[in-house]
């Protein structure tokens, strides 16, 4: 009971926008809290299923222990997650956003746990756990940067992924990557992405060393392969991080200062 009040806590006041209802523009590494319409998030119809998603016993004690850090309720409004969505949770790993997903989007909607190729024979089985626990989850396997998909996706998710396709041994073009994401996506279609912010200026350049990027530049790839950015949530930024350590350091690793972006496909 305490959690799922802490949930619904959480998720009202998304509702009511008081949380990471914030839209952020960047320019030049700097951020300016802009308001608008889109400090609107998600439909109040939604806040059960996201406070329903958040308190689920099914999902394991070691999950929910990171839920004051990952922030799940105020990402799932960000990402405007409805029933009946049809969506891509890219490298998915032990399932955090995975479970989430799969609840709000209900026996209509689909998740598809995609994994890459150059990493499914360590990560399949987590993948297959999850299809084997939740009927709506489907395992798929692909090239990065050129994945596919049964149907046309209503919402493609990364969560601290994206900068580890820029290191070589990943062997992905991310140009081409983004635009197979593009293609894969409905028209509307959008594109949520999280990782650890580097420091301004810096680019790609700390991806195998702190795994790190910088928002702005991954703005940038993502606009190129035609998608329109519509703005960030603050969910799980940390002023205090310097952007200076590797985000492994355990000065800093779970805290790390992470943007949350939403691309949309126009149409």
């Amino acid at each position: 009971m305490i959690k799922r009040l802490a949930a619904g806590a959480a998720v009202l006041a998304l509702a009511t926008g008081l949380s990471a209802c914030i839209i952020v523009s960047s320019d030049g590494g700097s951020r300016t809290v802009v308001a608008g319409d889109n400090a609107v998030m998600a439909s109040p119809s939604y806040v059960s299923l996201y406070t329903d998603a958040v308190a689920d016993t099914k999902r394991p004690a070691e999950e929910v222990a990171r839920d004051p850090l990952r922030h799940p309720a105020e990402i799932l409004a960000f990402a405007q997650l409805a029933p009946g969505d049809k969506v891509a949770d890219i490298r998915p790993g032990a399932g955090y956003f995975t479970r989430l997903f799969s609840d709000v989007v209900g026996p209509t909607g689909r998740v598809y746990a995609f994994v890459p190729e150059r990493t499914m024979a360590r990560e399949n089985a987590g993948a297959d756990a999850l299809a084997a626990a939740y009927s709506n989850v489907t395992r798929v396997n692909g090239l990065l940067d050129s994945m596919t998909y049964a149907e046309p996706l209503d919402m493609i998710f990364m969560s601290q992924e994206y900068h580890d396709f820029h290191i070589p041994g990943f062997n992905t073009d991310v140009a081409k990557m983004n635009a197979a994401v593009f293609a894969a996506l409905k028209p509307g279609g959008r594109y949520i992405l999280i990782d650890h912010e580097a420091a301004p200026g810096t680019g790609i350049s700390a991806v195998q060393t702190l795994h790190r990027i910088e928002g702005d530049y991954l703005k940038r790839e993502v606009e190129a392969a035609g998608f329109v950015y519509e703005g960030e949530s603050t969910a799980v930024a940390n002023p205090a991080d310097d952007h200076s350590l590797n985000v492994f350091d355990e000065k800093i690793r779970g805290k790390t200062d992470q943007f949350v972006y939403r691309f949309r496909k126009p149409g």
